[in-house]
């Protein structure tokens, strides 16, 4: 009865320890749901579609850049194709143009005014033949000199924003080509100068090619002074001019390379001052870039100087006095836009020096033409004073 009791008893009890223990239970059950829905969040059905996508991204991926490695491939064969030589097309229309832009065309026509100017203003009779004749020699031997410096400077010229469409620059004409058209043309322009005209015209002539090619050209990476080499290159031609006609270096052939060789400063250096970014690109020693301060001074000096020169044109009895009262205001005016490029030292006084350079010596020179004392009167004077001096010995004579 009693073990009865007990197992009603026990019974009775168990219901009411399930009926406690159940809501642990059931809170440990919903958690274990909660964890089998994390569980099986990541793994349901709507990541597969995420998964496909990701791979045919990945297919897709690995494609293009197939594709894109396919299409680098015929790039880097071109590029390897272009390295490797090849035969330089040219076509003959183009040849004519190239010529004159490698021969530097434009100073060609200024070298050979200034030749002509020279010439002109030599107190001999004027010979249309031999004045032809100095003129081409003239020409031939800037067009070699021009064709040489170009050949030298092709790597320094293509880092200048001036110079890099150059013919050599951009690969117009080989340098083979480039070196045989420049003897081509340094060569018969000395002969002919040499052999047609005078013996003194053609070694100026030479001397003034290897001045421009071998002195000024490298010096223009190595030193300021590679302006004043230049200027004395520039200054050659209206001497050439007038040994031309004369056959002697005399003091007005001195006086017009004097002309010259001031001239070119504040030309030069008017124009040098507003490329000084691309000088220093290109590597070049300009006086605009390593010393500006002497570069206005030096072009105001000589903006003086050409009044002066224009003041000594009677003395040497080259012209009459009134060339050196006409000339006068627009020396003032060079000078006085030199005295302003000095002051200011900017863009817009450079400029306005510049181009007064560019229609002054024009202007100067045919003034001077103008102004020349003529042949005859020479020739009067000198009768004059010969026949002075054969009645003084007469009268000593007993």
């Amino acid at each position: 009865y009693v073990t009865q009791y007990n197992k009603d008893l026990s019974q009775r009890v168990k219901p009411k320890a399930d009926s406690v223990a159940s809501p642990f239970r059931e809170l440990q059950q919903l958690d274990q749901e909660k964890k089998i829905m994390h569980k099986i969040r990541p793994i349901s059905p709507v990541h597969q579609p995420l998964s496909e996508t990701s791979s045919r991204n990945e297919l897709r991926e690995m494609k293009s850049a197939a594709e894109t490695e396919d299409s680098l491939t015929p790039v880097r064969a071109e590029s390897k194709e272009d390295r490797q030589w090849k035969e330089m097309k040219l076509q003959l229309d183009d040849l004519p143009g190239i010529l004159a832009r490698l021969s530097k065309i434009k100073l060609t026509a200024l070298v050979v005014s200034t030749a002509s100017a020279g010439f002109a203003m030599a107190p001999v009779p004027f010979d249309l033949t031999c004045f032809l004749l100095a003129s081409v020699g003239t020409g031939l031997a800037s067009c070699a000199a021009n064709s040489i410096n170009q050949f030298f400077e092709v790597p320094f010229d293509s880092n200048m924003n001036r110079t890099k469409n150059r013919p050599l620059v951009r690969g117009q004409i080989s340098p083979l080509l480039a070196v045989c058209f420049a003897a081509s043309c340094g060569v018969p322009g000395i002969a002919l100068l040499t052999l047609a005209v005078n013996p003194l015209t053609g070694a100026l002539g030479a001397f003034n090619i290897f001045l421009y090619t071998c002195c000024y050209t490298p010096m223009k990476r190595m030193s300021i002074a590679n302006t004043w080499v230049g200027a004395v290159v520039g200054a050659i031609p209206p001497v050439m001019g007038w040994t031309a006609a004369t056959g002697s270096l005399d003091a007005g052939a001195l006086l017009l390379g004097g002309i010259l060789y001031s001239w070119q400063f504040p030309h030069f250096n008017a124009l040098s001052w507003g490329l000084r970014e691309d000088y220093s690109r290109g590597g070049y020693c300009m006086m605009s870039v390593t010393h500006p301060g002497l570069c206005r001074r030096v072009a105001l000096r000589h903006c003086l100087a050409l009044i002066g020169l224009s003041t000594m044109a009677p003395l040497l009895d080259i012209t009459t006095w009134t060339f050196p009262v006409i000339s006068l205001p627009i020396n003032l005016y060079i000078s006085y836009l030199g005295f302003r490029f000095y002051r200011d030292a900017d863009r817009s006084s450079s400029r306005k020096l510049f181009f007064c350079s560019l229609w002054h010596l024009p202007m100067l020179l045919l003034v001077m033409f103008t102004c020349k004392k003529s042949f005859l009167e020479k020739e009067d004077k000198g009768d004059l004073l010969g026949e002075s001096h054969g009645r003084a010995l007469e009268i000593r004579l007993p």
